[in-house]
Order: C-alpha cells, then structure tokens, then sequence
C-alpha cells in the first residue's frame, strides 16, 4: 500500500538556548530530521512532507540535502500539532494509501515499529504508537478498552486517575491520508493550551464509529530532543546502538567505546576499527579493510585490503582502491589512489590522482591552491616520489618515473624520467666550528647584561 511521511518540524526548541533550529542539532553527524527521515524513508514513502516554522529556510535547505525529491509546506503561525499536519493537507490531497506522521526531533523511531503501525491498520481506521516510560512525567495519556484505543488526554488535561495510566502517547500516528486529514479538520482548540491537538482525532475517529489502536514500541524509541543534555544522552544512545550494529554486522572495534559513527557510516563485514576512529558523514569502509587508531574520516571511500593509519585524515573526496596503505600523519582530500599505492607517513595529497604501485615518500606536498583556485596533480603508475618533494599543480608526473628527495617540482616529468630540482649543496669547510663559538659569546655576553 502506498503511504506518504508528514514530518513536523517547525519548532524553534527554545530550551536548546540556541539559534539553530531544534531539529537541525545534530545526531550522528547528521541533524535529527535526518534521522527521522531515513526511518520513514525505509517504508518506501510516495512522497515526504515537512512542515517548517521558525528558520524554515535553513530546515528546507537541511530536508533538500537528504532528499530532493521531499516537500516542504510551512506553518506560520503555529497553532499545535494538528494545525501542523493541515498544513501538509494541500500537497497530499490526491495521495492515496496511509500517511504516517512523524516528528523531527524524535529521531529514534525504528522503521520495524513504523512497518508494525502500518500492519495494524488492517485492523485499525487510525493507529498510534505508545510506550511505556520509566518516568511517565507530562507525557500525554493512551485511554484503552481492550483492544480499542478510546482517546488521548494532554497531561496538563488530564485527571488525576488518566495521570496515572502508564501507557504515553509518543505522538506518531498513522491513518488512512483523506481519513487523517477531515479528522484534522475537526479539530477544535478548546484545551488548557488553546492550540489543535494532533491528539484529539482519536476521540473525532471514535465518534464517527471509526476504530483506532495502539502500537507498542520501546520507550528509547521515543526519546525526544528538547535540551542540550537531552541532545548529548541522543548521541551517546545513538552511538551505543551504532556500535552494537556494527559487532552484530561482523566488524571488528577493538575499543568500540572509542569508536564514533556517523547516521549514513557503512563498514563491510571483517573490516577492523581501531581506537579513538572518528566517523564523519559519507564514510564506506569495505569488508577487510582496516582503520587503525585516531583516525578521522568523512566524504570517502576505503576499499577491501585498503589500511590507514594510525593518526591519518581522510577528507571528502578521498578515494581508496584496493591495498593501499595510507600510513600516520597523512591528509589526503579530493585524491584517488589506485591500487597498491603507499603513502607512507607525513603527507598531504589534495586534488590529485595516484596510478597503482606508486609509491609516496615523507614529506610530500600537493601545492594545489594557489591562494584562488585549486589545480591538479596527477601521478603515474609505479612512480616513486621522494621523501619531501612539493609538487606545484597543476603537475603530471608520468609512469615508472622519479624525483629526488627534497625537490620542487613546476613542471611535467614524462614517463621514465627522473627529476631534480634543488640547489647544488655547497660545504664551507670549518664554519660550523666558528658560527656556533661565535654565537656561544653572544649568548654569554647578554647573560652578563654586557
């Protein structure tokens, strides 16, 4: 059945004391909606809705990176949730199939529980998604009887005996999307708070001899984002829950709890991860590649038998192919290494291109900006660059070709060729010996006062 996703994240979050909107905090390396929207995304929607408020601009421009093919409609003003879902009624009016409705600042909702809401719909006109916290607090209450979900009671309208039921409304509901939308039409906003709840088209649902059902999930599913402490218990369950995967997957963390993952990072099976490993977002480590310990990655690609580390930078753009050893204090970004490559120790390579079974000495520079643009450097086959050589792009260094140790390369080096360029070394004999006396009686002289 075809469903569509209406996401609602048009809060400001004012607890977060910042001026980011609230789903825009990030989780993973990725900001919260984001996460909202790969769950949902796993259903295969026909088409995504977000609803926007405060700061719409930058949330559009955060729900385009994930999905250009996702919508964006905005509340203003912000008159409670089902005020927010009417606002996505517009676009969805000749959807058809179910509409689930999610929010950008519950991030944990996994996509098994959003296949189960669906599932009870064959049962159900309107399905909600409940759990059962440890601290019910000021969560609203689910009112049952048997089977059948009654109403939903806003804590701050709720009586004394409704406060002490122990299942909470998580706020995810799923319905038929014409259904959904003339139950939110009923909607009025005659509560404590005088807004529309979302809420209220349970009891509109059961009026109009319409059944609805809950959904159970746990309550780590649930956990919304509203403070910077809540922001940073996101992360480390986030992470807690990355890492898990990842050892059930067949990956090696031999200190997982050193290990950072990223929302998008993918590790193929028998790929082993050292200490203190950083991923950043668009990671892919395939299967039997190794990453060794404080190491920091984004934007790249490793490939299988690949090894890099300890201590090394990969940067977007980089691109590993298969048994390439990327060794410590190495940065490589927007490069791709061929097979077999060595990059030892102590380098930087930017904007360039390495052939296979080259081999890069200490010390070597890509000089790829110019202090406008950035150029070039392409590396041939089976070439052997010397320790603390700068390549001045953009530069070609052919195939089974040289330079020496200390050079400055501005020009090409055709295939086979070897190229020096430093100045000739000259030896002034003795003057070591009367440079450092000479200095010793300077530096005497001013501890003197002299």
């Amino acid at each position: 059945m075809p469903v569509s996703l209406i996401i609602l994240a048009a809060g400001m979050g004012s607890r977060m004391n910042s001026d980011l909107p609230k789903v825009l905090h990030q989780i993973g390396a990725a900001p919260m909606l984001h996460h909202a929207m790969a769950a949902g995304r796993s259903l295969d929607p026909s088409r995504i809705v977000v609803v926007a408020g405060f700061e719409a601009a930058r949330v559009r421009a955060a729900v385009l990176s994930f999905d250009e093919a996702a919508e964006v409609v905005v509340q203003d003003p912000q008159l409670g949730t089902a005020h927010a879902v009417a606002q996505a009624a517009p676009l969805l009016a000749d959807a058809e199939g179910d509409a689930i409705v999610l929010y950008g600042d519950t991030p944990f909702v996994r996509p098994e529980t959003l296949e189960a809401m669906q599932a009870a719909r064959g049962r159900h006109a309107v399905v909600v998604l409940g759990f059962q916290p440890r601290d019910p607090a000021r969560y609203g209450r689910l009112i049952v009887n048997g089977d059948q979900l009654d109403r939903i009671v806003e804590y701050k309208d709720a009586t004394e005996a409704e406060r002490a039921i122990p299942l909470c409304n998580s706020g995810v509901v799923c319905a038929d999307a014409k259904t959904l939308f003339a139950l939110v039409a009923e909607v009025g906003n005659a509560n404590a708070a005088g807004e529309y709840y979302l809420t209220d088209i349970v009891e509109i649902a059961r009026s109009r001899g319409l059944s609805a059902g809950v959904v159970i999930c746990d309550e780590s599913e649930t956990l919304g984002i509203n403070t910077r402490a809540e922001l940073a218990g996101a992360e480390a369950a986030f992470q807690s829950r990355a890492r898990a995967e990842a050892l059930e997957n067949g990956v090696t963390l031999t200190a997982p709890e050193t290990v950072f993952f990223a929302l998008d990072t993918h590790i193929g099976r028998d790929a082993v991860i050292g200490p203190n490993v950083i991923f950043g977002p668009g990671v892919t480590i395939e299967s039997g590649a190794e990453i060794k310990g404080f190491c920091h990655l984004e934007g790249c690609h490793v490939s299988r038998g690949a090894t890099v580390g300890p201590f090394a930078r990969l940067r977007p753009g980089a691109e590993l192919a298969e048994d390439v050893h990327v060794g410590n204090f190495v940065e490589i970004k927007n490069a791709v290494l061929d097979e077999g490559v060595k990059v030892g120790h102590l380098t930087y390579l930017g904007d360039a291109h390495v052939g296979e079974f080259t081999n890069i000495g200490a010390g070597t520079v890509t000089c790829n900006y110019d202090g406008v643009m950035k150029h070039r450097t392409t590396i041939g086959k089976r070439t052997f660059i010397g320790s603390d050589t700068m390549l001045v792009a953009p530069v070609t260094i052919g195939d089974d070709a040289m330079t020496a140790s200390g050079s400055v390369i501005t020009s090409d080096v055709p295939d086979t060729d070897m190229a020096i360029a430093r100045n000739r070394q000259v030896n002034k004999p003795g003057l070591a010996v009367k440079l450092m006396t000479r200095l010793r009686e300077i530096k005497a002289a001013k501890a003197k006062g002299q």
